[in-house]
C-alpha cells in the first residue's frame, strides 16, 4: 500500500497492534517540531527531515542520503520495527512525507504508506489530536540501503537522453527565470517540467492514478527509463510517489537534484520552457 486515507488509518490505529506513525512535518523555513508539539496524530513520533533523514548539506546536495547507521538509529528511536507497518505524514504537502516514504523503502522497509492529504486531512476529518511528545518503545528496524532506484548526476543526464527525466520545480525555476535558493538557474538539459502542484487535487490529496498516468504519459513517460529531480530531492520524492501510484514503479529519484547538479560548474545548464 502506497497511500492511506484518514478513515482507514483511524481504523488501523484501533487495532491491537497498530502501525507505527511518523510525523515529518517540515518546510524550507525549518522542521515542524513546534507544530507537532501543539498537536499530532495520537502516538505519532516526530522525525526531523534535516537531522534524521539526510546527511549534511554539501556538494552532494542540500538533502543528501544519510549515513545508514545514523538513519537506523533515528528510525529505531521513532519506534520503527522490522517488518512492522509504518504510516508517515506531513502537514499535507506530501513532500517531506514522500521523502520519508522513499527513504524507508530505499532502506529496505517495504510496509510503509503515506497519509493522503497529511495532517490537514486528518484534522479535516475531525480525528483526534494529542499535544506533547509521544515516546514509542525503541524499534529494531535494520537499514539495508539500495532497495529503490536512485540517480547520481551522470545517471540523471542519461535518463534525460534515453527516457524521461522529470523536473518537479515550478516553471520559472525550471526555465531559469528565477532561482531563490541555488546559485545557478535553469534545468538539466533534456528534462521535462512537471511541477509537483499538478499532481495534487483540490482537496490536497494526490490525484487518482488514472489522472496521474495521463499527466506522466503526456510528459513522455512510458518509453525508456524515468527519473525525477527538484531542488534538493524532497519535492521530487512526491513525484516518485505519484509515479508509483500511476504504475511506474521503476521510477528513480535523483537525490542530490539541482543542488548537486550545479555544484559542478562543468555540468551543462539549459534554460527556457518545455520544448
Amino acid at each position: 500500500m502506497t497511500l492511506i486515507d484518514a478513515a482507514s488509518l483511524a481504523v488501523r490505529l484501533a487495532d491491537v497492534d497498530p502501525p507505527s506513525v511518523l510525523d515529518v512535518r517540515w518546510s524550507l523555513a525549518g522542521p515542524g517540531r513546534p507544530a507537532y508539539l501543539d498537536g499530532h496524530i495520537p502516538g505519532a513520533a516526530f522525525v526531523d527531515l534535516d537531522r534524521d533523514l539526510c546527511g549534511p548539506p554539501g556538494p552532494q546536495g542540500r538533502h543528501p542520503l544519510p549515513d545508514p547507521a545514523h538513519l537506523q538509529d533515528a528510525l529505531r528511536r521513532a519506534g520503527v520495527r522490522q517488518g512492522h507497518p509504518v504510516v508517515v505524514y506531513d502537514g499535507g504537502e506530501s513532500q517531506a512525507a514522500a521523502r520519508l516514504w522513499w527513504t524507508l523503502r530505499w532502506a529496505g522497509h517495504e510496509d510503509v504508506a503515506v497519509l493522503d492529504g497529511g495532517f490537514a486531512a486528518w484534522v479535516a476529518a475531525d480525528r483526534p489530536v494529542e499535544p506533547g511528545e509521544a515516546t514509542p518503545p525503541p524499534g529494531d528496524v535494520v537499514v539495508r540501503p539500495g532497495n529503490l532506484p536512485m540517480l547520481d548526476a551522470p545517471a540523471a543526464a542519461g535518463v534525460a537522453v534515453e527516457g524521461t527525466l522529470l523536473d518537479s520545480r515550478i516553471a520559472v525555476r525550471y526555465a531559469g527565470e528565477q532561482e531563490p535558493i541555488d546559485p545557478v538557474a535553469g534545468h538539466i538539459p533534456g528534462a521535462v517540467n512537471v511541477p509537483a502542484a499538478r499532481l495534487i487535487a483540490d482537496d490536497g490529496t494526490l490525484r487518482p492514478p488514472d489522472e496521474l498516468r495521463r499527466i506522466f504519459e503526456d510528459a513522455g513517460v512510458g518509453s525508456g527509463p524515468v527519473g525525477a529531480y527538484c531542488g534538493s530531492g524532497v519535492t521530487a520524492a512526491n513525484t516518485v510517489l505519484a509515479l508509483h501510484q500511476a504504475g511506474f514503479t521503476d521510477a528513480a529519484l535523483y537525490v542530490g537534484s539541482w543542488s548537486n547538479w550545479v555544484a559542478d560548474p562543468d555540468r551543462p545548464v539549459a534554460t527556457g520552457d518545455n520544448t
